[in-house]
């Protein structure tokens, strides 16, 4: 199992920008999809983007398309996501999670889950 540390969360005002990492805890990262959740309370996580292992494909959620930007540096095991033009809407407890492939982890299915970080987006 992996273990994975998010960081870079925070408080940013409307139309601002935060860059989120996740450093992983084992150099098989690089043979792992990687991606991004998100959960309001009340509300399901769900997907915000995700990445193949080589870093050659990636995946957004409508929502966020054109705004956030996933990436990877297999060589430090981590994860990143810049996350630009912020909206209130975009609130919520941010999760990295590491799985078998990009298809499967769009859907949530997998074990290897972060611990989250908090982004909050005043308006």
């Amino acid at each position: 199992q992996v273990q994975l540390v998010e960081s870079g969360g925070g408080l940013v005002q409307a139309g601002g920008s935060l860059r989120l990492a996740c450093a992983a805890s084992v150099r098989t990262f690089s043979s792992s999809a990687a991606g991004w959740f998100r959960q309001t309370p009340g509300k399901e996580r769900e997907f915000v983007a995700g990445i193949t292992t080589s870093g050659g494909s990636t995946g957004y959620a409508d929502s966020v398309k054109g705004r956030f930007t996933i990436s990877r540096d297999n060589a430090k095991s981590t994860v990143y996501l810049q996350m630009n033009s912020l909206k209130p809407e975009d609130t919520a407890v941010y999760y990295c999670a590491a799985g078998s492939s990009l298809r499967t982890l769009r859907i949530g299915l997998t074990e290897n889950w972060g611990q989250g970080t908090q982004v909050t987006v005043s308006s």
